[in-house]
């Protein structure tokens, strides 16, 4: 008879029994009666049948940590709810005998860790927790475990575990965060700190930071949370060593300490799980593996990196890697790796799981149980400038919309699937085929080279018009024998070599080199591939996402089409493409019909063809569409990427309000499930009612924007004189009507009209330099001053070149405040020269080592309008030591001297 069998005529209870007491075991507990009690057997001792204080009845099961009882255990047979039996556990937790060994008590007097089991199911609830809640388990913690918290207990009674010290986290550092990973560290702490739920899905849009969101919460939750082990689930082997960069290149917000110097952080190997990592970076295939073998290969193996069980995986209790051996799972692209088949192995470790993705599926959100604590959508990240917007070209054949057929008796090439073998033989019967069926059952080899001619030949006339590099791009194929051709085509048609184009997959030797060639090097223009670049690989100056494979899942599209979406910084991007000058978009290039789905949502830049003028004159009209309101959006999120610095602060100005909060606001309005004509109304009311700012933003448009027209022909009408006074006339009088028409507005100005003892504001000076600059004026100072010699002559001081603050100078001649026009750097050296007589006269003489400093001091004054401290740590000061070798040559007068020299020489 089996064991089985006797199993099955044991009574209920005796059976549930015999399981919870093999779970013991795994465990590494001691199974012992009371009549043969002996507690120097192991660590963990647990004796059954134990009779409490009077009153308190029998306790199945009596748990012994070091000695000392900790625990009991309430055994119930299997299917029997165990959360209606916790009053039974509790009373047995509250009534030890008085000839009994306690270890510790919590707070209200009862024994700390209380379990209620079945055999099947565990309960646990651990006393020292805030609002003590009992937990679904794999298995009953090992000894040492229990002994980990009673030693923790001891040492921070006020915040003995984890889910205590999550309630009082030092409030996050955000300074080297964006707004939607500060929400997201937020909201995860918050969903830890409320224990409503023991899972938190983040939804961030891809290129947002996932990762780096990640690592500064695992840091923050391992320093200040308690927390002694963290999972970091990858979704691909290949991202792993990406994932451990980032943790190695994280400086802490504190000291500016690595991460990886104050915690261990290590990918699962064959050396196990080393005592001292706290991080463990692997893919769920890998933990299953070392769950069920206690072991697994360092090094890449499809075997076990790209194995998809066919039914759901069952797993088992490991000593190698017990269920409490960590604390936290983080799941990256958990749209994926959550998968049913892999369920259990999330399920079988005691900790809070953590989803990052940015395409959250039903399945998702049902796993994390609808818990949803942070959601940043990608048309949010582009608002934010996070990411680029994308636009989308079509390519249809004949081919790829309706198929194509052969007569029998056609003489074709077949190839065999496994060898790639090829052989050529005459069809027996006609083959008609569907587009379905293309680069699967069929290959059209010309379909394929028809839709990469047409790439070719329109790719710098509407794709990416003036330009003759071609972008980095990314092609997705159906699968490894399509990419061959396709890659072996993309050579032949633009007529390159093997270093333009490479197919880059999982199994081949040198994916890694190959992708970080693709990312880096000039030459390596196109990349092919089935789906390694799919999900969390990032190659930032991509610009093309080409499909020619049909994609049936929105987050499987998602996930490719967000390859394309990453901003990168304009030094890096025309490192590998010097025509380029920043990214401000992508383009999806469709030669198979998969944008055409329902669930492709369009590009914010929708209404393509309607210039950014129309736009914001529909705004001013409040007679803007949703569509219209979105490419608005669209339009002034790409015109921010453009911006330099000191222009952005401008437009800020201008508007009131960072113009990314205004770019925010309108995609939030145009969002499809919550968008109303109120919405988007309120969200223009800053454009609308200003317009300065709908003015400001054309000029910065024009400013960055240079028309090459190839088209025009041109013809001589009149060659004559140099000066052409009728049109300098005409700048003089629309710079003077340009002074009066923004005399209220430009702060700057206010020095030509008011003739007191006032300082000049270089910054505002610089502003209306780049404003003037810009289309329809293009003046510039020597501009201006030319057209005013022309007009004046004698009063018209010549200077061969002229410096930006030559504008105060022209600001108080254009206003009457002189009556002439004299450089202002002329003026300057002027004044220095009465002020140092003045000095002689008042007995005051200076060395020639202190001329040398104050001289060069009016020189940067002269051309800056001013001079600062700070600008003495500036050339040319610093040859002669910057701030300190001032002090020495100029003593303590240095200081007042520079308030002297900026109150006589700039008044």
């Amino acid at each position: 008879m089996s064991d089985s069998d006797d199993d099955a005529r044991l009574p209920a209870e005796a059976r549930a029994r015999k399981l919870i007491e093999a779970q013991l075991a795994q465990a590494g507990w001691v199974v012992q009666d009371k009549k043969d009690l002996n507690l120097f057997a192991a660590q963990g001792v647990a004796v059954r049948e134990v009779v409490m204080k009077p009153g308190h009845g029998r306790v199945d099961y009596l748990l012994y940590v070091d000695k000392a009882v900790v625990g009991v255990i309430e055994a119930k047979p299997v299917g029997t709810p165990l959360s209606g039996v916790e009053w039974q556990s509790a009373m047995y937790a509250d009534g030890l005998p008085a000839d009994v060994r306690i270890a510790a008590k919590a707070r209200d007097g009862r024994l700390p860790f209380v379990f209620e089991a079945s055999g099947v199911e565990t309960h646990f609830t651990n006393g020292f927790d805030p609002d003590p809640r009992a937990r679904l388990i794999f298995n009953v913690p090992r000894p040492e475990t229990l002994a980990r918290h009673l030693r923790e207990a001891e040492t921070n009674p006020d915040n003995p575990t984890w889910r205590a010290k999550v309630r009082k986290l030092p409030a996050l550092d955000t300074d080297a965060l964006r707004p939607a990973q500060i929400e997201a560290i937020n909201g995860v702490e918050q969903s830890l700190a409320n224990q409503q739920c023991d899972r938190s899905l983040v939804q961030m849009a891809t290129g947002a930071g996932k990762t780096f969101t990640a690592v500064t919460q695992s840091y923050r939750l391992l320093k200040h949370g308690g927390f002694d082990r963290i999972l970091f689930l990858v979704d691909r082997n290949n991202l792993a060593d990406q994932t451990l960069g980032e943790f190695q290149n994280y400086r802490t917000p504190d000291d500016g300490r690595r991460f990886t110097e104050l915690y261990n952080v290590n990918k699962l190997s064959s050396a196990g799980l080393l005592g001292s990592t706290k991080v463990t970076i692997s893919t769920i295939q890998r933990v299953f593996r070392f769950i069920k073998a206690g072991e697994v290969s360092d090094a890449d193996d499809p075997d076990i990196d790209d194995y998809i069980p066919d039914t759901p995986v069952t797993v088992s209790y490991s000593d190698a890697l017990p269920p409490e051996t960590f604390d936290l799972v983080i799941v990256d692209e958990a749209h994926r790796s959550i998968y049913g088949v892999w369920r259990g192995v999330l399920e079988y470790f005691d900790a809070h799981v953590v989803g990052l993705t940015a395409t959250p599926g039903k399945q998702t959100f049902a796993f994390f149980r609808q818990n949803l604590v942070s959601d940043y959508t990608y048309p949010e990240s582009v608002a934010d400038g996070v990411n680029v917007d994308f636009d989308v070209y079509r390519i249809r054949t004949k081919i790829s919309d309706q198929g194509s057929h052969i007569d029998a008796g056609t003489i074709v090439p077949k190839v065999d699937r496994r060898t790639r073998e090829q052989r050529l033989e005459a069809l027996d019967d006609d083959l008609d085929y569907v587009p379905g069926q293309l680069d699967r059952a069929v290959t059209a080899t010309d379909q394929i080279r028809t839709v990469l001619e047409t790439f070719r030949d329109r790719l710098f006339t509407e794709i990416f018009p003036g330009r003759s590099t071609v972008p980095k791009t990314l092609i997705f194929a159906k699968d490894d024998n399509h990419a061959e051709e396709i890659v072996k085509q993309v050579r032949e048609v633009f007529g390159k070599g093997n270093d333009f184009a490479a197919k880059i997959t999982y199994n081949a030797r040198n994916a890694k080199e190959q992708l970080k060639a693709f990312r880096t090097s000039p030459s390596l223009r196109i990349a092919v591939t089935v789906d390694m670049i799919a999900t969390g690989t990032d190659v930032k100056p991509l610009e093309c996402v080409f499909f020619m494979r049909d994609v049936r899942s929105a987050q499987y599209f998602e996930q490719m089409k967000g390859r394309g979406a990453r901003t990168i910084p304009d030094a890096d991007f025309q490192s590998v493409t010097p025509d380029a000058k920043s990214k401000t978009r992508f383009v999806i290039v469709d030669a198979i019909g998969v944008t055409e789905h329902d669930f492709v949502e369009p590009p914010l830049n929708r209404q393509r063809s309607v210039p950014l003028k129309k736009l914001l004159e529909k705004a001013a009209n409040l007679t803007i569409t949703e569509d219209e309101a979105a490419t608005l959006a669209s339009r002034l999120a790409k015109l921010e990427l453009d911006l330099t610095d000191a222009e952005r602060v401008e437009l800020d100005e201008v508007a009131g309000q960072p113009v990314r909060d205004i770019i925010r606001s309108l995609v939030d309005a145009v969002e499809p499930s919550t968008t109303t004509p109120e919405a988007i109304e309120a969200a223009l009311v800053p454009i609308a009612s200003s317009p300065e700012l709908r003015s400001r933003v054309l000029e910065l448009r024009a400013a960055h924007d240079r028309i090459i027209d190839e088209v025009s022909s041109d013809e001589l009408i009149e060659a004559g004189g140099v000066v052409d006074a009728g049109k300098a006339r005409s700048i003089v009088e629309s710079w003077t009507a340009y002074l009066d028409e923004h005399r209220d507005e430009i702060t700057a100005l206010q020095l030509g009209y008011e003739a007191g003892e006032r300082r000049i504001d270089f910054g505002f000076v610089e502003g209306l330099a780049a404003r003037i600059a810009r289309p329809p004026h293009n003046w510039t100072p020597d501009v201006i001053w030319n057209a005013y010699a022309a007009v004046d002559g004698e009063k018209v001081h010549k200077s061969a070149t002229h410096a930006v603050t030559d504008l105060v100078s022209l600001i108080r001649y254009a206003t009457g405040v002189d009556d002439e026009l004299v450089p202002y750097g002329d003026r300057v050296r002027e004044k220095y020269a009465a002020w140092l007589t003045q000095q002689e006269q008042a007995g005051v003489t200076f060395s020639d080592t202190e001329r040398w400093w104050l001289d060069r001091m009016v020189s940067v004054i002269a051309s800056s309008a001013g001079i600062r401290v700070e600008d003495l740590d500036d050339a040319p000061f610093t040859e002669r030591g910057g701030t300190d070798g001032a002090i020495r040559d100029l003593g303590d007068r240095a200081g007042e001297l520079i308030d002297e020299l900026n109150a006589e020489l700039t008044a």
